[in-house]
């Protein structure tokens, strides 16, 4: 016998209760004997707990937004006092690193650093750097993409552009691993 889709859900909601009644009851059904009765119990307890891994996921998601604004913070430090170095600590030191800007593409972490040297040489140059963020995404698990704006004030004249990078959790730390910056 088949029956209509309301009447599955309204025999559904009926059968609750009963089953609710004969899983905390000493009943002698055998359709719920203590071995069953346990095993529901520790359905019951796996379900609550992948819950809270859940709730848990929406925190790690916050947590590593927070991690990635603090590699970032580090970086405007470093680079306001012409620590190009101490910036770079921010990017993935590899050959695979891609760096995107007004002078083509640049792989590598070495090559990326030595033109940021011949570019911004003194103070002067590199002036003091404010980040203004307009978006973290989560592309993947463990990689973000971040849209944003850089303002560089300096006494040689200020420079303001755009970027996106991406950055990626590399044996626990997030680092750059693609930079669009014009």
């Amino acid at each position: 016998m088949v029956f209509i889709t309301e009447n599955r859900k309204e025999l559904i909601f009926r059968m609750i209760p009963i089953f609710v009644g004969f899983l905390f009851s000493n009943t002698k059904c055998p359709l719920f004997q203590p071995n069953l009765i346990t095993i529901m119990k520790k359905l019951l307890l796996l379900l609550f707990a992948i819950s809270l891994f859940n709730c848990d996921a929406q925190t790690t998601k916050a947590e590593d937004k927070e991690a990635i604004l603090l590699v970032m913070n580090t970086q405007e430090k470093a680079w306001s006092n012409n620590d190009l170095e101490g910036f770079m600590e921010g990017y993935w030191k590899s050959d695979s690193l891609k760096f995107y800007g007004s002078g083509g593409l640049t792989r590598g972490w070495q090559q990326t650093l030595d033109n940021y040297k011949k570019r911004y040489p003194t103070k002067e140059h590199s002036g003091t750097l404010t980040f203004t963020i307009d978006d973290i995404s989560k592309v993947n698990e463990g990689s973000y993409w971040v849209m944003g704006q850089y303002h560089l004030k300096r006494s040689v004249g200020d420079a303001n552009g755009v970027f996106l990078i991406i950055f990626k959790k590399i044996n626990g730390d997030w680092k750059i691993v693609a930079d669009m910056s014009c």
